[in-house]
């Protein structure tokens, strides 16, 4: 595969078990989570394209669009997202990855490499968690292959979409490149991880 490659950051929810709050911009560690992940993103590819799904924000610098309609979910959010990308590869990422680390996607990127014996047949790599559960907010994706199936799917699942794909699986040994922020426990532990204090 390519050295480099482009990002689509979903970062749209609603943040519901959350109460509402705007999760892409709480700050762990001195940085928003959308600032990590797109700090992570262009330190693994410096000239990356960054396009977050979302309302746009002063930092980080990115391209911002919105799915149509807003909180549509996260196929929409996708094609969004999938139509600013310029490079063969991208990694699609959630907006709420406060663990993710440059480590994560060059595992990604090693799968596809180990693979690759010049087909086209290698649509992407995504990690597994410690349950054998697929994180389809943390992989990397062949641009055509996600195009091409993402232009007849009707459905509103990244599963049912990406699915069929059939993606190397790459197993997450350290539990953490999934770990997102859907609760303030969530949050309250990535803190305490990330910054020593009480959370």
């Amino acid at each position: 595969m390519s050295p480099g490659l482009d990002a689509v950051v979903l970062a749209g929810g609603e943040g519901r078990r959350m109460g509402g709050v705007d999760k892409p911009g709480l700050t762990v560690g001195g940085s928003t989570l959308l600032e990590r992940v797109a700090a992570v993103v262009r330190s693994h590819s410096s000239d990356a394209g960054v396009t977050v799904v979302g309302p746009p924000r002063e930092s980080p610098r990115a391209r911002y669009v919105r799915e149509d309609p807003p909180g549509s979910g996260p196929v929409p959010a996708l094609r969004a997202g999938l139509a600013h990308v310029e490079r063969a590869w991208f990694a699609l990422l959630a907006a709420d990855l406060p663990h993710l680390t440059v480590g994560h996607l060059a595992a990604l990127a090693d799968a596809l490499r180990a693979g690759d014996d010049g087909s086209e047949d290698t649509a992407g790599a995504v990690f597994v968690d410690t349950d054998g559960r697929e994180q389809w907010l943390t992989g990397i994706w062949r641009t055509a292959a996600v195009r091409e199936a993402v232009a007849d799917y009707r459905g509103r699942s990244l599963y049912g979409l990406l699915g069929p794909l059939s993606p190397r699986l790459v197993p997450l040994t350290d539990g953490h490149a999934a770990f997102d922020v859907d609760t303030p426990d969530d949050l309250a532990r990535a803190r305490r991880a990330l910054e020593g204090g009480p959370g």
